[in-house]
């Protein structure tokens, strides 16, 4: 018996035809409007070379060679500068060039507008590349750093400390390097102060060699204390090897107490950053201690508040200034001891004020510590009461005496030229 497919199954199968042959034909015309050639890859945008060069301590050249089928319409170079920052800013260059499928640019930093970079200061860069096709490339982030290729440096290293010199023997930097370790000893002892981070030394040969490394440098520039980068610069002679010892001392302890105390709030008072310095490099020099008894024989002692400001640029008043602020800091290390002062470098880290900070550690602000170190030097027995015995006008012969020496030996002008300098 022959039996036969109802009307409506045979309505659905013709249905179901219709819908494949469609769907044929939607594929077959699909494959023909995407022939080979629509089908071959877009347009290919590349770089060829990417490249970086110092000409310290002046400039920074970039370079960028790329090419692709169609027009290159925009290039844009990014560089970010590595130091010290709570918020990572990074530059962004509109590369000016003519559009083609091929092009070669480069760009300069010029250091002069910005002030400048340390010696050792690592840039990072990348390029962003785009073409009229849309495509768009990014290069891996590359490194340059600034290197004064005038010397053949070497280095040694002990602990968080890098030394690098080029002119004496080692024994020269191992003795700059056993000085700086021994700092940070009696400074972790006397305040709780550390380094958290590896700081870096450049030892230059002279202060000429030093002043050719720097923007603009002062004439009296003699060593300098790149806190943010972690370095430090000082023009140190071998047969100056004393003079370096405490330029060495005074600039680490400038990075031990920067790295102890910064924040995106406020510094320290100038008498505690130069008093800690001035305490780390030992016994008061003859200088400094000439220009203290004489100030406070006549009465001119400089007030704990104006010393919280940047130093006079007069050799007479900055010489008292450092001389007042070593003073400061040692009494306050004598009379309330370790813990405390690493107490107020905690305090300032978060961004306490001045008189906030003292108030909180101690329980006097500028004004009651004022009061109380001069008190401290008029009850103090001194160590060698032949000194304070002197008439007012003997000590200020011996004070003019001081400046003449400061102005016409070399090492006395040496000293406050690199003081000055930082």
């Amino acid at each position: 018996m022959v039996s036969s497919m109802p009307i409506s199954g045979l309505k659905w199968v013709n249905r179901v035809i219709k819908q494949i042959r469609a769907l044929a034909l939607a594929v077959f015309l699909l494959l023909v409007v995407l022939s080979p050639a629509q089908l071959q890859a877009q347009s290919e945008l590349v770089i060829i070379e990417s490249s970086a060069s110092a000409q310290f301590p002046t400039s920074i050249g970039f370079s960028l060679a790329a090419e692709s089928d169609d027009d290159i319409i925009d290039i844009r170079l990014h560089y970010t500068v590595e130091r010290e920052a709570f918020a990572e800013v990074t530059s962004e260059v509109y590369i000016e060039f003519d559009p083609g499928t091929s092009v070669d640019v480069s760009w300069s930093l010029d250091l002069r507008r910005v002030g400048g970079l340390p010696l050792g200061t690592v840039v990072d860069y990348w390029w962003t590349v785009a073409d009229a096709g849309g495509n768009q490339v990014a290069t891996a982030p590359a490194q340059i750093r600034l290197d004064d290729n005038r010397y053949d440096w070497r280095s040694i290293t002990e602990g968080d400390v890098i030394i690098y010199w080029y002119e004496g023997d080692e024994s020269f930097a191992q003795e700059l390097m056993t000085t700086a370790q021994a700092a940070l000893e009696r400074l972790a002892e006397d305040t709780g102060a550390h380094l958290k981070e590896a700081v870096g030394l450049y030892i230059y040969a002279s202060i000429q060699d030093l002043q050719g490394s720097m923007i603009f440098p002062q004439e009296w520039t003699g060593g300098v204390a790149f806190t943010r980068y972690g370095t430090i610069a000082i023009g140190v002679a071998p047969s100056n090897l004393e003079w370096g010892k405490r330029a060495v001392i005074h600039e680490l302890t400038h990075l031990v107490t920067h790295q102890m105390t910064f924040n995106p709030y406020g510094g320290l008072p100038t008498w505690l950053n130069e008093g800690l310095s001035m305490h780390a490099e030992g016994e008061l020099e003859v200088i400094y201690q000439v220009y203290l008894i004489q100030a406070i024989a006549q009465g001119s002692l400089i007030s704990v508040r104006s010393l919280a400001s940047p130093f006079s640029a007069f050799p007479e008043q900055s010489y008292l200034s450092y001389a007042q602020s070593y003073s400061i800091v040692e009494f306050l290390i004598d009379e309330y001891g370790q813990e405390s002062m690493l107490e107020l470098l905690n305090t300032f880290q978060q961004g306490s004020s001045y008189d906030g900070a003292l108030l909180k550690v101690y329980g006097f602000d500028m004004d009651g510590l004022n009061a109380r170190w001069r008190d401290s030097l008029a009850t103090a027995a001194p160590a060698e009461p032949i000194e304070w015995q002197m008439s007012p006008a003997l000590i200020g012969l011996l004070a003019a005496m001081a400046t003449l020496l400061a102005l016409g030996l070399a090492i006395l002008a040496e000293d406050w030229a690199w003081r000055r300098g930082r």
